[in-house]
């Protein structure tokens, strides 16, 4: 489950590693995954992936929490490999995330891996159920061209599992075309608008596997 989906080619260093070149950090440690899972911690890493660095105390001004909890959410991210301290003079020291790109992949041989994904990932949907909501809620009252251009869509299939992870990073593949303009402004072409991009994908368990031909149903 990913910021942007994991590769096959990681490099493993203990439970984190990183993929070729694009320094992705890829963390399959239940409990490192499992800390992740808690709105304000994924509040606080989209406000660094945007801001670059933050204190705690600029932290809570921007998503409407206390320093307190601010602090004690970036100490638990920090303790768990996901942001660290910037070095710099001052009474307060801003906070800066490791990887921009992260992923969370099952250990299968972790007890609670499964759970902690799901942990996590029930987190997340929510998080982006609450976006989605308020977005068609002032749908009527945004620019046409920005109605336009957004979509809301499904698809069922049946496929393997090597055409599912194909699939997966096909999806993924496409949306490399915009690396670097969220984080660096200058890469950004005139008329850009941000946008955010959800997607869920998952094998369907209430429906049977599809059979070979000849097989019987």
């Amino acid at each position: 489950m990913d910021n942007e989906p994991g590769s096959e080619s990681a490099k493993r260093i203990a439970d984190v590693s990183w993929t070729e070149g694009a320094q992705q950090q890829v963390v399959s440690d239940p409990a490192r995954i499992r800390a992740l899972a808690h709105p304000v911690r994924l509040e606080l890493l989209d406000y660094l992936d945007d801001e670059g660095q933050a204190t705690a105390t600029e932290c809570a001004e921007a998503i409407d929490e206390s320093v307190a909890s601010c602090s004690y959410h970036l100490r638990m991210l920090a303790k768990h490999g996901y942001i660290e301290q910037v070095g710099q003079q001052g009474r307060e020291k801003p906070w800066k995330v490791v990887s921009h790109n992260r992923s969370q992949v099952i250990d299968r041989d972790a007890p609670g891996a499964a759970h902690a994904l799901s942990a996590m990932a029930g987190v997340q949907v929510h998080r982006q159920l609450d976006r989605i909501q308020s977005w068609l809620q002032r749908a009527p009252q945004l620019p046409i061209d920005g109605i336009d251009v957004s979509t809301i869509s499904g698809s069922s299939f049946y496929a393997t599992y090597d055409e599912i992870r194909q699939f997966r990073e096909d999806l993924w593949q496409l949306s490399r075309r915009f690396d670097g303009r969220w984080q660096h402004p200058e890469l950004r072409p005139d008329g850009s608008f941000p946008v955010q991009l959800f997607s869920v994908m998952n094998v369907d368990p209430d429906r049977r596997p599809g059979h070979s031909h000849g097989e019987e149903a």
